[in-house]
């Protein structure tokens, strides 16, 4: 696959990479409610790792492309920008949270696991909601 053309195919991987793992995060959420704690794991290892593979695309996407500017000026840009920082900080903040809560459950320290994950997943929901909504302004609904 051409440079290019590798380019331009990453954005949509990368949404759906955050789509996929937003569905492990609430089927993972459903599992353990239920007592179903192996699904739950493989749920969240799951989600870890499209995670990781999500932020390596971005990583080459933004290395190949650069960053790419909002076309859309007024209220919508307003919006779209505080959309977007509040996924960026939140999406910088995710990464502890995930892997300490990770490392808590893998280690059986189930109640700091709850506490962590009391804050890391609503984070990482709302981060790969966003991320989509992010691609979505930013590739489909501002041109």
């Amino acid at each position: 696959m051409s440079t290019a053309a590798l380019a331009e195919v990453l954005p949509a991987v990368n949404a759906s990479l955050n789509a996929a793992s937003g569905v492990l995060l609430l089927v993972g959420l459903v599992a353990i409610r239920r007592g179903r704690v192996a699904l739950h794991r493989r749920c969240m290892l799951g989600a870890f790792s499209l995670s990781v593979l999500f932020l390596l695309c971005y990583l080459v996407r933004v290395a190949l492309t650069g960053t790419h500017r909002f076309p859309a000026e007024g209220v919508v840009r307003a919006i779209y920008l505080l959309l977007l920082t509040s996924h960026m900080l939140l999406a910088a903040v995710l990464p502890w949270l995930a892997v300490r809560a990770i490392q808590f459950g893998l280690l059986g320290r189930l109640d700091e696991h709850r506490r962590t994950v009391r804050y890391a997943w609503p984070i990482w929901m709302y981060v790969s909601a966003t991320g989509i909504l992010v691609y979505v302004w930013l590739y489909h609904a501002s041109g």
